[in-house]
């Protein structure tokens, strides 16, 4: 499990059940434990009002160096 979080402001995005090792270019939505963002549209942006990803369908296309993350991954 993952904590992803916003770069700017430090506040929480997701909990993410993160599988295998590797970036994180996208978010499988049926890994998100708990969503803290807020949405406008198809744009997943933070409290702050930071864009961190795009809603494509199944997953959400994160946009690298707006967000950071800790915990541990999963081997998978």
């Amino acid at each position: 499990m993952i904590v992803i979080k916003c770069a700017k402001c430090k506040g929480k995005i997701f909990k993410y059940l993160k599988i295998g090792k590797g970036r994180i270019l996208h978010c499988w939505k049926g890994r998100i434990v708990e969503d803290y963002s807020a949405r406008n549209g198809n744009e997943v942006k933070c409290q702050c009002g930071n864009l961190v990803g795009i809603d494509e369908g199944k997953w959400i296309k994160m946009k690298r160096r707006s967000f950071i993350y800790s915990g541990t991954r999963t081997k998978g």
